[in-house]
């Protein structure tokens, strides 16, 4: 593939893992990616407090960190104006709905678009 958007980690997260392998596996799906050539748009994730300061401020850094080392294109957060609303998603508070996954496509086509062009 030219292109690959990786999305991925809120499972992690919301289940505590560690950070360290958390960091370890995400750089080496990025590697992987960019081994066979492709260009990686990576989304960040976030998680609620519920771990702790610490926890979640160390987890968001993790997207920003793999990207920064591995020269990928960063999208800070991907469900940035999605996550919390209840109208954007399902009851189960956390996965968007089709309304919320048309405004996550609407967020991550900026940073898609460019890569397009290349």
């Amino acid at each position: 593939p030219e292109i690959v958007i990786v999305a991925l980690g809120a499972n992690d997260g919301l289940r505590g893992q560690d950070l360290k392998s958390v960091r370890s596996n995400l750089d080496a799906i990025v590697a992987r990616f960019q081994k066979a050539g492709a260009h990686v748009l990576l989304a960040g994730m976030e998680m609620p407090p519920n771990y702790g300061a610490r926890y979640t401020t160390d987890f968001r850094a993790i997207f920003a960190e793999v990207a920064r080392k591995r020269g990928a294109t960063f999208m800070p957060f991907l469900l940035d104006g999605v996550a919390g609303d209840p109208r954007l998603n399902q009851s189960d508070g956390i996965h968007p709905t089709a309304e919320g996954y048309t405004a996550v496509s609407d967020r991550l086509w900026p940073y898609l678009q460019p890569l397009l062009r290349r």
